[in-house]
């Protein structure tokens, strides 16, 4: 009986097998003749006929380009790209860091490496956090979930740091989850009221974004649901209008009462305003930094948002570079680099540009699009591969309802654990102890765009050592 149905399996198992040697034969055939008769075609049809055009077509284009023409060809308006620009400016990637040896001798290991940062050098209730990264301005509702609001707050307070409302609507549950909060004082007509403010650590005026300048935007009525609508505090109907202007700054001048009405009301909390850089841009600087400001939230060209026109973003600014570069000099040499905290944002995305950032001069960075891949992790696994991966962060997000805040607060406080380490590392490797003694005669150029543009010797320059 047992020789029978060993007989019987092994019959089985080679008829199985002949089978798939069978289909693996058919399959490769008709592979082959499949993959011959496309490439007969692609080498015999004209060209004008050729599906190959189309590569060419979009190798000359863009695939980028392509995609967008098509959005717009669909849509009929202005499109709204979320996560901004692909466009690769010059950046912080053309500067390097020298090595402490022999010349500067390197830090010892044992030595304690400061990494704190003030914000509201000169305010009368200044803050303190522990390293130069702060999790950028990421509005709740307009943009992000209420859960993934909560867990940037509680990350961020693990990690001794900060976090930005963004311009949407206050939420208590982040003001409890926060170590310190910094308002952003939207340019729209919610919230802004002085139980708000003096609940937060700081205040930012929003004049302008990186990613969409003074352009103002409408959150059409339709598109606020209930629970936003109670949050944002509007009857039913009403559009949520982010104008291009403070409603209080008609002209420059205006600006310095809107800062002492925010001071006296937080009771001296750090008031600051997030800029947009450009052309102009010394003449911004003046003007805040003449209206009393604590600190200044600069946004280079390569910053993002949750959605705003392809061109704002591609076609508009000053790269980041370059504008902490040109803000920090301005500072400096204007007597307010040891009165006013200087905040860089735009694509911020590890240690090294975080610490270059702040060798350029700025004494501290937002973190926006990168921290939210450190907050959402393996959770976004969850919308992949049919779906984008914020679809677990944003407000309306398919998977917003999976995204757990316990998950998200774990790896975003772990993220920047990791990177205060690496960067105290690189403090250490330039022969220093503090962040604050990190500066450009640390720093060499790659390409001469960059070294001529932020005055960073050109790494092939030879060094004269001076008596």
């Amino acid at each position: 009986m047992e020789r029978k149905k060993l007989k019987k399996a092994l019959l089985l198992g080679a008829g199985a097998l002949a089978g798939f040697q069978t289909v693996k034969y058919l399959t490769r055939g008709a592979i082959n003749r499949t993959h011959d008769k496309i490439l007969k075609i692609l080498m015999e049809d004209k060209y004008d006929e050729n599906m190959w055009e189309l590569v060419s077509a979009v190798t000359r284009i863009g695939l980028q380009n392509v995609l967008e023409t098509n959005l717009r060809a669909t849509e009929g308006k202005a499109i709204a790209r979320p996560m901004g620009s692909p466009k690769k400016f010059p950046s912080l990637d053309d500067l390097v860091f020298s090595f402490a040896q022999m010349y500067n001798m390197p830090t010892p290991l044992e030595e304690k490496i400061d990494t704190s940062v003030v914000i509201g050098k000169k305010a009368k209730k200044p803050f303190t956090v522990s390293l130069p990264i702060i999790i950028a301005p990421m509005a709740y509702g307009e943009a992000l979930s209420k859960e993934a609001k909560i867990a940037l707050a509680k990350g961020s307070a693990l990690a001794g740091t900060a976090t930005n409302t963004g311009e949407g609507p206050f939420l208590p549950e982040e003001r409890a989850a926060a170590k310190y909060l910094i308002y952003q004082y939207n340019r729209g007509d919610w919230g802004k009221t002085p139980e708000i403010i003096r609940q937060c650590d700081a205040v930012e005026i929003q004049l302008g974004q990186g990613a969409i300048g003074g352009v103002g935007h409408v959150i059409a009525a339709k598109d606020i649901d209930k629970q936003l609508r109670k949050d944002f505090g509007f009857p039913k109907g009403k559009p949520a209008v982010a104008h291009s202007r403070q409603n209080e700054v008609k002209r420059p001048g205006d600006l310095v009462k809107l800062v002492r009405r925010l001071k006296n009301l937080g009771g001296g909390i750090p008031v600051g305003v997030k800029l947009a850089a450009g052309k102009h841009l010394e003449a911004d600087l003046r003007i805040v930094c003449e209206a009393g400001v604590d600190f200044i939230a600069l946004e280079g060209a390569e910053a993002a948002t949750k959605a705003s026109a392809p061109i704002l973003q591609d076609d508009f600014g000053v790269p980041i570079v370059f504008a902490v570069s040109r803000a920090a000099n301005w500072l400096k040499e204007n007597g307010y680099q040891d009165r006013v905290t200087l905040i860089a944002s735009g694509k911020m995305r590890t240690p090294g540009d975080v610490l270059k950032a702040c060798a350029l001069g700025a004494d501290a960075v937002y973190m926006g699009a990168v921290a939210l891949f450190a907050l959402s992790h393996t959770q976004v696994l969850q919308p992949l591969p049919y779906e984008p991966p914020t679809q677990v962060v944003w407000y309306q997000g398919k998977y917003a309802k999976k995204f757990s805040i316990k998950k998200g607060v774990k790896y975003l406080s772990q993220f920047l654990f990791s990177c205060k380490e690496e960067i105290e590392m690189g403090i250490m490797a330039l022969g220093k102890t503090r962040l604050a003694e990190v500066g450009r005669e640390d720093l060499m150029a790659l390409n001469e765009l960059i070294g001529q543009g932020c005055q960073i010797p050109m790494v092939y320059d030879p060094f004269t050592a001076k008596n």
